[in-house]
């Protein structure tokens, strides 16, 4: 007896709900390793650098193409907000989007595998981390309670364990950590396992772990494995000005992590760090990015201990009320160390402006795109 098959695909979580954002400087082909997590899904592409340059996209994606003739089309004066040649140009792919959830990956970062040799569907992982409660207001040892094996431990508080609303997960990497400059140059071999095996992407020691950032506790985050809940905490996902014409850059993802924590602690919302893995393929060029990180590694010992004094006043109610709250501070504090802080402050009520009046009924007309896979 001939047994039939269904040649349909399963349609995986979220698959009308979520938009995947990739900001790029190339041909797309780290996508063809991607493609049984990413091929129902739409892309939004974020073509930084000579918008003159054609770069390539694997076929049998859905996706839409901008440049920097469309950004600055499509927002006018308000472009300046936007950053170039910096990967920070990915945040415009958070402004366009119409979907309640965003993944954002670099075009270095490949699938991973975990200790049994499987292939990590890092998308779904974020999925479940978004889709599930978090505890920022009490610290679960036993890490993330919702997770299936796992539960609150003894001790914890029964009238907290329904949560919080999940606004971020950020997830994490195999093979290349994600480390600054000067850790770079003294440690240029270093992996971040005690053993790797190229072959098979896969680590000896792997933390199978999710946990909540406690509330009043900031972190450094990175843009190159990172799922938020759009309609949530998109307004202040903004990676502010880097790159071309700025004096400072690779910071383009913290700042928006330390904003992005003070709002969610402001809220009552959690972030969640930990899984997925991905595998970071690329090392970059630690001189390269020391001349990018220098001002900022004397910057953040005021930018840091500014955002852990911020309180936030009641009135504040919405994201947006928050983030130029938040600008007003910047401005007025942090633009003492130095002037470039007046213009960012002065961008991130720029990006709120820009993402209100392109999010509007109005906005969502003129922001065609400069290219569509059929």
């Amino acid at each position: 007896m001939t047994q039939l098959y269904s040649s349909v695909k399963p349609t995986p979580m979220l698959k009308d709900e979520l938009d995947i954002v990739i900001p790029t400087i190339r041909n797309l082909d780290f996508l063809e390793m991607w493609r049984p997590f990413f091929e129902q899904y739409h892309l939004i592409i974020v073509q930084d650098g000579d918008p003159s340059k054609a770069i390539k996209i694997p076929e049998g994606f859905d996706y839409e193409l901008y440049n920097r003739d469309d950004i600055n089309r499509i927002l006018g004066p308000k472009a300046s907000c936007i950053s170039f040649k910096d990967s920070a140009c990915r945040c415009f792919g958070y402004m366009v989007s119409k979907k309640k959830y965003i993944y954002t990956i670099d075009d270095d970062c490949f699938v991973a595998k975990d200790p049994s040799g499987k292939d990590i569907n890092a998308l779904e992982q974020h999925i479940k981390n978004l889709l599930s409660p978090s505890t920022p207001h009490f610290f679960n040892t036993l890490y993330d309670p919702y997770r299936d094996g796992a539960d609150f431990v003894r001790g914890y508080p029964f009238s907290m364990r329904e949560g919080a609303i999940t606004a971020v997960s950020h997830g994490l990497w195999l093979n290349i950590p994600d480390y600054d400059a000067p850790t770079q140059l003294v440690k240029p071999l270093e992996r971040n396992s005690r053993k790797f095996d190229l072959s098979l992407r896969q680590p000896i020691l792997y933390v199978d772990a999710v946990m909540t950032i406690p509330k009043g506790t900031l972190f450094p985050m990175c843009g190159m494995n990172l799922a938020f809940d759009r309609e949530l905490i998109g307004p202040a996902m903004y990676f502010g000005l880097m790159g071309d014409g700025q004096p400072i850059g690779r910071y383009d993802d913290m700042w928006a992590g330390w904003c992005v924590k003070v709002i969610c602690d402001h809220m009552g919302w959690g972030v969640k760090t930990g899984l997925p893995y991905i595998w970071h393929s690329k090392a970059s060029n630690p001189f390269v990015n020391l001349k990018k990180e220098y001002n900022g590694i004397f910057w953040q010992e005021e930018a840091i201990p500014f955002f852990q004094s911020v309180t936030l006043p009641e009135e504040c109610t919405s994201v947006q009320q928050c983030y130029l709250e938040l600008a007003k501070l910047v401005k007025e504090k942090l633009g003492k160390v130095d002037p470039y802080f007046n213009k960012l402050a002065t961008g991130m009520v720029t990006w709120i402006e820009a993402w209100e009046e392109l999010n509007s009924a109005e906005g969502t007309e003129a922001k065609a795109p400069n290219g569509k896979s059929e």
